[in-house]
């Protein structure tokens, strides 16, 4: 789990992931409603925790990693599809936000623990 310094530079990342892809979505000229429909589409990778933690994690992990949507948005450009590289930015954006707000990708001993720390209050005993 990151920390101190570490932690705060992921942090960063995500901003500046946040910033990049939404000023890129806002020139590339895609529709506010599809963005506003597809924003938070990643979370439901969480469903997979109704089949225990391991499957959980795997799911979230593989719908909040940086992969599947770096690969969506060479697959848009790469074969002239608009709607991959808008959804793409969506999921960039997403991805962005998660990680700047601190919640990163999933360990499988816990829904709260992630490669940026524990999500949550601090149990203050």
């Amino acid at each position: 789990m990151a920390t101190g310094r570490v932690r705060t530079l992921l942090r960063l990342e995500g901003v500046t992931v946040l910033g990049v892809a939404l000023a890129a979505y806002a020139q590339f000229g895609a529709g506010w409603g599809v963005f506003a429909l597809l924003l938070f589409a990643p979370d439901l990778s969480m469903l997979g925790y109704l089949a225990g933690p391991r499957v959980g994690a795997a799911l979230y992990n593989a719908a909040h990693s940086y992969v599947g949507a770096v690969a969506l948005m060479a697959l848009g450009v790469l074969a002239a599809m608009p709607w991959a590289v808008a959804g793409s930015l969506i999921w960039l954006t997403h991805i962005g936000l998660d990680r700047a707000l601190g919640y990163g990708l999933k360990y499988a001993d816990g829904f709260g623990l992630t490669h940026l720390g524990r999500i949550g209050r601090a149990d203050p005993w």
